[in-house]
């Protein structure tokens, strides 16, 4: 048996016991060092969808190694590994092994997952957003968080050729020199969605055969569809499940180890595991000032 918070979607999580399985041939053990609080994992705590098996609990991992199953190849114990198998709120759990990439030291930088998701949303459609890039050619990226920065840097780091507008108000300490616009100007080729604004789609901002990435759920009116159709463009949403998702983790881990990919401002609290880890959670839903992401450390 090992500890594992766990929510049932009632507004608040518990500590409960975990009945760990030993590691399956192609599976490591991880005990756990950090794990982020997920915007996802406050949803589910609030009852906005789920509530997820315990066994699936916390997604934002990273630990170190203590056991390695014997199909596995390279790993060893010892290693410092970030995951996103599940349950990274349980001091110790299981990986897969396409589920988890090595990093060279144990800091909330290397807390992989999250920062893959904001490379999966423009590296998962890299095609599609090239063959609408040009000289002329206009993204438009809605939101300001953690997410939209990571697929504002991809974008760059990538020398992908867009004139592009960022659609927020938020963060703006992270930003830099990058202006944050309060409304759309003109039309676009590509367009980026982390809010879920519906009223933006009302607009004529896209332009024939653009390309609407959108990273949030929500329900797309007829309106909308009326509008995507007759101006012939692409609608696609990114997800952590897709099988290119392990390279979008070893794309981070090498951005960030040569410094072409700067996290550090994003993760603004750690919360001890033994004594705080009620206030991660208390925090991640309430948001105080200064707050951007919160991670749980264990001992």
């Amino acid at each position: 048996m090992t500890r594992c918070l766990q929510t049932t979607g009632q507004g608040y999580f518990e500590e409960v016991e975990y009945n760990k399985p030993e590691p399956s041939e192609y599976e490591i053990e991880v005990k756990a060092l950090m794990t982020g609080v997920c915007r996802s994992d406050i949803d589910m705590m609030q009852g906005n969808f789920g509530p997820l098996p315990l066994h699936m609990q916390g997604h934002e991992g990273l630990g170190i190694v203590t056991k390695v199953g014997n199909g596995i190849g390279m790993t060893q114990v010892g290693d410092i590994v970030a995951t996103r198998g599940e349950p990274a709120y349980a001091d110790y759990y299981n990986v897969r092994i396409d589920e988890y990439v090595t990093v060279p030291e144990a800091h909330p930088k290397y807390i992989i997952e999250p920062v893959a998701c904001g490379l999966n949303i423009v590296t998962g459609y890299l095609t599609e957003v090239l063959g609408r890039a040009g000289p002329n050619s206009r993204l438009l990226l809605v939101g300001s968080g953690f997410l939209a920065y990571v697929a504002y840097q991809s974008l760059k780091i990538q020398n992908v050729e867009f004139e592009i507008d960022v659609l927020g108000s938020s963060n703006k300490d992270i930003w830099g020199n990058v202006e944050l616009k309060n409304q759309p100007t003109g039309t676009y080729d590509v367009v980026i969605d982390l809010v879920g604004n519906r009223e933006l789609f009302l607009d004529p901002i896209l332009n024939t055969q653009a390309l609407v990435i959108q990273g949030v759920s929500r329900t797309v009116s007829k309106a909308e569809m009326e509008s995507l159709l007759w101006k012939a463009c692409t609608m696609v949403y990114p997800s952590p499940r897709v099988s290119g998702f392990y390279h979008d983790m070893e794309l981070a881990v090498e951005w960030i180890k040569n410094g072409l990919l700067d996290v550090d401002k994003f993760w603004t609290k750690c919360y001890n595991r033994n004594t705080e880890w009620q206030q991660a959670f208390a925090d991640g839903a309430d948001r105080p000032s200064g707050y951007s992401r919160g991670y749980i450390k264990w001992d």
